[in-house]
């Protein structure tokens, strides 16, 4: 029996699967799973003690208008649990509450509901503070361009404040190494063609072997990211690291490539997870980031043997995230991004993947490869009955918890 947290946001619970007696089966957690959340004491003490920065407080100093960026629900982020501790800094430098807002930095994914607002950031929050969405296409303010020759345009709001503040979580990412620092502006609150730009042209190059999972100093992508933020002046993030239950288990304040180099070696600790081989199953969960399958899948070249199959639970309550620049949009043909089968990339060994999910719109099934690979199932019952018509005695079963956090050794 293997336990999963499902449902990040809507109605977060554990759910059991069960598996074949007979069967080898095998749960891979990272190394920092269920490390202790921490105590309000603890958050106060990480934002009076930031990275190569003065306290938010003393920034906050004769400010006449400060913004808070967030990210989106697809994120993780507990942001309504950190947002207190920034408001208490901001107040204590003299910003009151009429002189501060809030803009949601979603890139190039959905803008959110009021529901999913409050969610994020505490419906008080939503009703105290004007709460702004960015718009990829429209009111941008151009601030310069990156040496890679990536044209930096971001939203007007944050550009029209003096007190300019981030707050993120620090989770694995395939392209920047990690999540958080700097792009809460780039994808975050970025014009559409600033990311084309940088999506486009810095995967390429010599150096594009060196964007992937986990690397970060000498990523180009990153780096791209973090020249693009400092034209546009972000004066002080706040990023936290989670545990096994989105619970804030670390957090890191101040210049934003300072406090996110630290984040990273905590998240390291705590996300670092060895890794199985030649698996003729593999289960992965999509908890706590399941608005994006495709951060479910990156385990399969290495966990599965050729001709295994992928088993993918998610229980993302809105379904999955539309995403702008690298989401379908018709028959054969999205955004500019976006290419037949690109999200299927890393499951060419499976011979089946299976996805276990409440609710699923096709058009998200089919990103995943030609129909008769492809199975959905409502329920763990209907998935068991699959694998043990195919699979028998020995079968070797590797699970993941929470694949998008979880970063190879």
């Amino acid at each position: 029996m293997v336990n999963l947290r499902v449902a990040g946001w809507f109605g977060e619970r554990d759910i059991e699967l069960a598996f074949p007696s007979n069967w080898e089966v095998t749960e891979r957690r990272m190394a920092g799973h269920d490390k202790p959340a921490l105590t309000d004491e603890e958050m106060r003490a990480a934002l009076r003690n930031p990275f190569d920065s003065p306290r938010l407080s003393e920034l906050a100093k004769g400010k006449q208008k400060a913004v808070i960026l967030f990210d989106d629900l697809p994120k993780p982020t507990p942001t309504s649990r950190i947002v207190p501790f920034v408001l208490e800094e901001m107040h204590a430098g003299g910003i009151t509450d009429d002189q501060i807002r809030f803009v949601n930095a979603p890139g190039t994914h959905r803008n959110m509901t009021y529901g999913e607002l409050a969610l994020k950031l505490g419906a008080d929050i939503v009703e105290r503070y004007p709460v702004y969405q960015h718009n990829i296409y429209e009111n941008l303010v151009e601030v310069g361009t990156t040496s890679n020759g990536t044209p930096v345009l971001v939203n007007r709001e944050f550009m029209s404040c003096d007190l300019r503040v981030g707050i993120g979580s620090i989770i694995p990412h395939q392209s920047a190494g990690f999540g958080a620092g700097g792009k809460i502006i780039l994808p975050g609150i970025a014009g559409m063609k600033t990311v084309a730009y940088h999506h486009t042209n810095l995967r390429k190059g010599p150096n594009s072997n060196k964007v992937k999972l986990g690397r970060v100093d000498d990523n180009p992508f990153r780096l791209d990211i973090e020249e693009a933020a400092r034209l546009a002046g972000l004066q002080f993030k706040v990023d936290c690291v989670l545990n096994n239950r989105r619970e804030v288990a670390g957090l890191f304040a101040g210049d934003f490539v300072a406090e996110h180099r630290a984040g990273v070696k905590l998240a390291r600790e705590i996300y670092t997870t060895e890794m199985l081989k030649e698996m003729d199953v593999v289960v992965n969960n999509g908890y706590p980031d399941e608005c994006q399958f495709r951060r479910s899948t990156w385990t399969v070249p290495v966990s599965l043997r050729e001709g295994g199959d992928v088993v993918i639970v998610n229980h993302a309550h809105s379904g999955q995230v539309v995403h702008q620049w690298n989401g379908r949009f018709g028959t054969d043909y999205g955004g500019g991004g976006w290419s037949a089968g690109a999200k299927a990339d890393h499951l060419a060994k499976a011979s089946r993947v299976i996805i276990m999910a409440p609710f699923l719109a096709k058009v998200d099934r089919m990103e995943f490869g030609a129909a008769d690979k492809v199975v959905w199932y409502k329920t763990w019952g209907e998935v068991l009955a699959d694998l043990v018509s195919r699979h028998g005695s020995g079968t070797k079963v590797g699970v993941y918890p929470y694949t998008p956090i979880q970063l190879p050794v």
